[in-house]
């Protein structure tokens, strides 16, 4: 009986720790340095173009008035995003960032920057945007034009910083929306051409 007890203890534990490391395994943090396409959701048509291109994920606004996005294809709660975004050609006059939290393209966060020095961050949900805090702001923090910008983001349930090459930007509040995938967008306002790349992306989830 004294031997079952303790083989019950046993199994016990062992389960115990079977689920600790799976728990641990789902909050590992991860990177991607766009070798490859792996889970990324990529799709081009007549008005961008969204590929995987010398190790970087590339997204070409052909004409005016348009956006296009990629998504990784993961399920992202609470967590500290960053990633390089640079723009390789077109008009300064742009939007690019990080999407989050992302339902598909129903509902996410988006972290804008444009190639003239503008910050934005905004909700889309229900088919309409909210801007959260101020609307497109400029902020030095941005390098403009044909550069590259460090992006980073720090989501813990409703609270939401983001920053600008090291630089916080923006620190807004809102419990929409708690969970979802990542992704990067691009958008072309006046005048198409633009080409933004992203590259070491770092997600790593927060308690």
């Amino acid at each position: 009986m004294r031997r079952l007890r303790w083989l019950h203890i046993v199994l016990i534990l062992l389960a115990g720790l079977a689920l600790a490391a799976c728990g641990s395994a789902a909050q590992q943090s991860w990177t991607e340095t766009f070798d490859s396409q792996g889970d990324w959701e990529l799709s081009s048509d007549a008005v961008a173009e969204v590929s995987m291109t010398e190790g970087q994920l590339q997204i070409h606004i052909l004409l005016p008035g348009q956006v296009a996005w990629a998504s990784a294809g993961r399920s992202v709660g609470d967590a500290r995003i960053a990633v390089d975004a640079t723009q390789v050609a077109g008009p300064m006059d742009n939007e690019y960032g990080v999407l989050l939290r992302m339902q598909e393209d129903e509902a996410f966060y988006a972290f804008s920057i444009s190639g003239d020095g503008y910050v934005r961050v905004a909700r889309y949900q229900d088919e309409a945007w909210t801007v959260l805090g101020s609307d497109w702001t400029a902020n030095e923090a941005v390098h403009q034009g044909a550069a590259t910008n460090h992006l980073e983001i720090k989501a813990q349930g409703a609270n939401f910083t983001f920053s600008v090459n090291g630089e916080q930007v923006a620190q807004v509040e809102d419990d929409a929306l708690r969970r979802g995938d990542v992704g990067f967008y691009a958008g072309a306002f006046g005048e198409g051409g633009v080409v933004i790349a992203f590259d070491d992306l770092t997600v790593t989830p927060l308690p």
